[in-house]
């Protein structure tokens, strides 16, 4: 039987209930995998009734998520209840919300590791509103590479940003850009290529994964002339990968990088920083990148953007994001041997 796959609520007061409820209206024409939502299904019912949709919601039992998810899903939108109220307004996060938003990301972890679900999706978090309730990680990828913890180790995750259009992976991710570049290390950057190395070929059946890796100054460091950490930390990296068969360029020019003859010749490109990565990806493919968490014993995708409190309730946030998470999520799911194409 095909798994389901668990949909976090997000942020409650942000976009996530909007753009869920329009995922599912249009799960026929775009021929979504199943999923159900982990959250509260009164809040469900009021946004529902804010932007004006009209949809029936079925109330799963936790046990049965997985066969009863699959059954209802044509007809209505499966809902599985985490027992965490959430009572904010759209736009407006009260003392509610970041305690829904945890016990819905730990519950669709859970329900992966039980077999419940094939892959966590996640709506966006409201980082600030997590902060102020005591939340001690950067963000998604660290809460969710704690949750998947094992006989006390931690796997390092690594971002990817996906889109048909180009793939990025930054090397540093939340962070100051000061303290990006004290973190940048020959050791990081090649434990990150291997990582993305693994998973293209695992989850997205790229046999030989082809990395363009940037270079940190402009120019890539101009022969040493703008900056040292292209031929004391970068290079080093890349003659390490090599040694290992990997196949990867650089460090190259990011002004450079990311035009279309560029990104013919590589399959992803390793940025040194969170913004580096992030600012051509949302140019190029704003509305159908995904953000994906690699280095994990499961598959789990988001959408690429925020929880656009100024827009919660109105009716106008895009799927578009969120939808292309929910199929790039079951295509990685079911992805097991690799193949030469992405």
């Amino acid at each position: 039987m095909v798994k389901p796959l668990a949909l976090t609520s997000g942020e409650p007061a942000g976009i996530g209930p909007d753009i869920t409820i329009k995922a599912w209206q249009r799960r026929r024409q775009e021929a979504l995998p199943p999923f159900y939502l982990l959250g509260d299904p009164g809040l469900v019912r009021r946004r529902a009734k804010a932007i004006g949709a009209d949809i029936p919601l079925a109330e799963i039992c936790p046990e049965d998520a997985d066969k009863d998810t699959v059954a209802a899903f044509a007809d209505c939108l499966p809902v599985v209840a985490t027992g965490h109220a959430a009572t904010a307004e759209a736009g407006q996060p009260d003392d509610s919300s970041a305690g829904a938003a945890l016990a819905s990301i730990r519950q669709a972890v859970a329900d992966v590791a039980r077999g419940k679900a094939g892959a966590v999706v996640t709506n966006p978090i409201a980082k600030s509103v997590l902060y102020r309730a005591g939340f001690r990680h950067p963000g998604h990828t660290e809460f969710l590479a704690e949750l998947a913890a094992e006989n006390g180790r931690t796997p390092q995750p690594v971002m990817l940003l996906w889109s048909p259009t180009l793939a990025v992976v930054p090397v540093t991710i939340h962070v100051s850009l000061s303290e990006a570049i004290a973190q940048l290390s020959t050791d990081l950057i090649v434990a990150t290529c291997r990582i993305a190395v693994r998973d293209l070929q695992r989850r997205f059946g790229i046999a030989r994964p082809r990395l363009a890796l940037a270079g940190l100054n402009p120019h890539a460091g101009e022969d040493g002339t703008i900056g040292t950490e292209e031929r004391a930390i970068i290079a080093p990296a890349i003659d390490v990968l090599r040694t290992e068969a990997i196949e990867v360029r650089g460090p190259l020019p990011a002004d450079t990088l990311f035009h279309a003859a560029a990104r013919r010749t590589y399959d992803c490109a390793i940025c040194m920083y969170h913004d580096q990565a992030l600012i051509p990806i949302k140019t190029l493919a704003f509305d159908d990148a995904v953000n994906v968490t690699l280095g994990l014993p499961f598959v789990r995708t988001s959408p690429d953007h925020g929880t656009a409190f100024d827009i919660a309730g109105s009716g106008r946030a895009n799927p578009a994001s969120l939808i292309a998470a929910l199929r790039l999520a079951a295509r990685m799911a079911a992805t097991h041997a690799p193949s030469e194409t992405r």
